[in-house]
C-alpha cells in the first residue's frame, strides 16, 4: 500500500503510477477513501444533489464542495501538471469519475470550465491565456458558461449571427459584441462565457467565426433565466449590446472559431461520460427496486423494458470505452486535437446512444410509478411545504424530474436529427441533406 498522500496537487499522478505496483487498485482505494471521509458532516447532505434538472439545489454548498475538492487536488486531474493539473492517466481519470459517481457525490458546478474550456485552452490557447485563466478553473474561483446556441442557430451552430468587430486604438484593442445567445447553461451564476461570434462581415456558415472569451459582469450583457418544464431555471438567454472583451481574449486566430468549437465538442464527450453512466446505472437500479416494491415488475412488459434498458446501458459503456482509447484531454494527447479515424462520428453515436436511452428511461419511470406520478412530493428538498398549484415554485420528485428533463436530452448538445446527419454525411458518405 502506498504511503504517498494522493490528495495533494503536488503529486504527479501519472509519474506516481509508473513507480507504484498495483497503482490502479491503490488509486481507486485512495479516491474511494477520500470521498467516504469527506462526504461527511455538512457535505453529507449534498449526496445526489444537483445535476441536470436539479442545478438549483444547494448551489452555494456545492460550490464550497468543489473548492474543497480543489484544495485536495481533485480538480482538473487529467490536465498536464504544468497547467495546474495532476497528470492523471486515462485509466486514473476513468476511475476517478466512476468512484465519484458511485459515492453519489454532488454534481460539480464548474464542469464547463474543467472539462470543456480548460482542455480547449490547453490545446488552442496562448501562453498568456493559459496563465491568466486556467488557475481560476483549477481552484474554482471563476465559473464558465457556453455561448453557442442562438434563436436562429441551435443544433446548426454554423448559422450563428452574433457579431463581433475589433476596435483598435493606441496599440490596444477590444472586441465589440452584439447579438443573442440562448440555452446558455449556468450563465446566471458564471463569471465568464465563451462565445462563438461572426467576426468577418458578410461571411456565412463555418467561415468567419471566432471563439471569444467574454466577462459576464459588464453593462453590455443581460442574462435572463428561462424557466424549464421542471419549474427550475438553469439555462438562460444572454443579450450582448456593445459588450466588450479584450482583443487578446480570442482563442486561435480570427476565423478559427469553427475549428476551436469543434475541438471543444470532442472534449464534451470524453471521460466524464463514464461517470455519467454510473449515474444512469444508479437510476436504473433504483427504478428496478421501485418496480419490485410496488409490483410493477410483475407486468411482463415492464420487466422486458427494464431488461432492455440494462442491455442498452451495457452497449453504451462498451461504446464509450472503445472511443476513449485516444482521448485528447489526457496529458499525452493534450494539444494534439481530435483523434481516431472519425471522432465526429464517434461523438454523434455516443450522443444518440445516451440521449435516447435516458429519455426512454424517463418514460419507463412514469409507467413504473403509475398514477402517483401525477402528484408532487409533500415537501421541497429544503423542507418547505410543496404547493403543486404554484407552477412557479412547485418541486417535483426524482422520477417526475427525470421524465420532464430527459425530454430535452435528445435536443440539447445537438439534436437527434443533427447527429444522424453527421453520421450519414461524414461517416457513411451519403449525399448532403438539401438546405
Amino acid at each position: 500500500m502506498t504511503t504517498t498522500n494522493l490528495a495533494d496537487r503536488a503529486v504527479d499522478l501519472g509519474e506516481w503510477a509508473k513507480s507504484t505496483p498495483n497503482a490502479t487498485t491503490e488509486f481507486a482505494a485512495a479516491v474511494r477513501t477520500w470521498l467516504d471521509e469527506n462526504l461527511a458532516g455538512d457535505f453529507a447532505d449534498l449526496k445526489g444533489r444537483g445535476g441536470p434538472g436539479s442545478e438549483h439545489e444547494f448551489f452555494a454548498e456545492r460550490l464550497e464542495w468543489d473548492r474543497h475538492l480543489a484544495a485536495a487536488g481533485w480538480t482538473c486531474i487529467g490536465w498536464p501538471v504544468e497547467y495546474g493539473g495532476r497528470g492523471a492517466t486515462l485509466e486514473q481519470r476513468i476511475i476517478f469519475h466512476r468512484e465519484y459517481a458511485r459515492a453519489n457525490a454532488p454534481a460539480r458546478v464548474n464542469h464547463l470550465g474543467e472539462e470543456l474550456l480548460g482542455p480547449t485552452l490547453i490545446a488552442y490557447g496562448t501562453d498568456e491565456q493559459k496563465r491568466r485563466l486556467l488557475p481560476g478553473i483549477v481552484d474554482v474561483t471563476e465559473l464558465w458558461s457556453q455561448g453557442y446556441s442562438e434563436p436562429g442557430a441551435g443544433s446548426d451552430l454554423a448559422g450563428v449571427s452574433t457579431s463581433a468587430r475589433l476596435e483598435e486604438s493606441n496599440g490596444s484593442g477590444k472586441w465589440i459584441i452584439n447579438g443573442q445567445k440562448i440555452w446558455t447553461s449556468l450563465a446566471h451564476v458564471a463569471q465568464w462565457v465563451f462565445v462563438i461570434a461572426r467576426t468577418e462581415k458578410g461571411s456565412s456558415r463555418h467561415a468567419g467565426l471566432s471563439f471569444l472569451l467574454v466577462p459576464l459582469d459588464q453593462p453590455g450583457i443581460t442574462v435572463r433565466p428561462i424557466q424549464q418544464l421542471t419549474g427550475t431555471s438553469e439555462f438562460n438567454e444572454v443579450f450582448f449590446d456593445d459588450a466588450e472583451t479584450e482583443a487578446d481574449l480570442i482563442v486561435g486566430e480570427p476565423g478559427d472559431g469553427w475549428k476551436v468549437a469543434m475541438g471543444l465538442l470532442q472534449f464534451e464527450r470524453g471521460v466524464s461520460t463514464l461517470g455519467q453512466q454510473v449515474g444512469f446505472a444508479r437510476e436504473l437500479g433504483n427504478l428496478t427496486d421501485l418496480a419490485r416494491a410496488n409490483g410493477a415488475l410483475d407486468d411482463p412488459e415492464i420487466a422486458s423494458r427494464l431488461a432492455r434498458a440494462d442491455i442498452g446501458l451495457t452497449v453504451m459503456r462498451a461504446h464509450a470505452q472503445r472511443t476513449l482509447d485516444g482521448d485528447v484531454t489526457s496529458q499525452a494527447g493534450a494539444g494534439s486535437g481530435a483523434s481516431g479515424p472519425n471522432p465526429a462520428g464517434a461523438a454523434s453515436v455516443s450522443k444518440l446512444l445516451w440521449a435516447n436511452w435516458h429519455r426512454d428511461l424517463g418514460e419507463l419511470a412514469m409507467d413504473v410509478v403509475g398514477a402517483p406520478s401525477l402528484i408532487g412530493p409533500a415537501a421541497t428538498a429544503e423542507g418547505k411545504a410543496n404547493d403543486i398549484t404554484d407552477p412557479e415554485n412547485v418541486e417535483l420528485d426524482e422520477w417526475q424530474r427525470l421524465y420532464l428533463f430527459t425530454r430535452a436530452d435528445t435536443i440539447y448538445g445537438g439534436s437527434n436529427e443533427v447527429q444522424r446527419n453527421i453520421i450519414a454525411e461524414r461517416v457513411l458518405g451519403l449525399p448532403r441533406e438539401a438546405r
